[in-house]
């Protein structure tokens, strides 16, 4: 397991990881992120990451743990999804404190990235107040995607089989066309 400090996720994720590995399948990373930050991920869930808040890098490097390292860890689980409602938690903290504006523009859209992974349209309102801020133009233009695709369904389809969820017909449908799902 990795040393238990914020930095180093912000090392991992911004300066060996280049922006095209973020989103992207690949086996071979989502295994080493498994290897090097599963304990991490694990520590974070139970919340024994506290003093990392302490610092506008530490609420950053949480949040990127608890959102963003299950997309890779538990890809094609439920587990994926298993941390947004904390990691959201934590973003809001984070932005009630100001501390987003300690950080840097392009560090910041990780900051706000569980408000485009929730499925509540409440918090779409607020996400996209947030991405609306200079420097965040193409991560505004995803999340009126994600906004676009709730307000439609009420959920996002490319999530149900995942989750265990009957899709309807028309999320059959939208499902069945090239460029449905993020």
């Amino acid at each position: 397991m990795e040393e238990r400090r914020p930095e180093t996720v912000i090392d991992f994720w911004f300066g060996e990881l280049k922006p095209a590995q973020w989103f992207r399948k690949d086996a071979g990373l989502d295994g080493e992120i498994a290897r090097r930050f599963e304990a991490l991920l694990t520590a974070a869930g139970r919340g024994e990451l506290w003093q990392w808040r302490a610092s506008a890098l530490g609420r950053l490097a949480e949040v990127i743990v608890l959102d963003q390292f299950p997309r890779h860890i538990h890809r094609g689980s439920p587990l994926a999804f298993a941390w947004d409602p904390l990691a959201l938690v934590l973003a809001q903290e984070a932005v009630a404190h100001q501390a987003d504006r300690l950080l840097d523009v392009a560090w910041r859209a990780f900051l706000f990235m569980p408000y485009m992974h929730s499925e509540s349209l409440v918090i779409h309102e607020e996400a996209l107040r947030l991405f609306a801020q200079p420097g965040l133009e193409e991560n505004l233009r995803h999340e009126q995607r994600h906004r676009d695709v709730l307000k439609r369904f009420g959920r996002y389809p490319h999530r149900n089989a995942q989750l265990g969820r009957d899709s309807t017909p028309a999320e059959r449908a939208f499902l069945d066309r090239p460029g449905s799902t993020f």
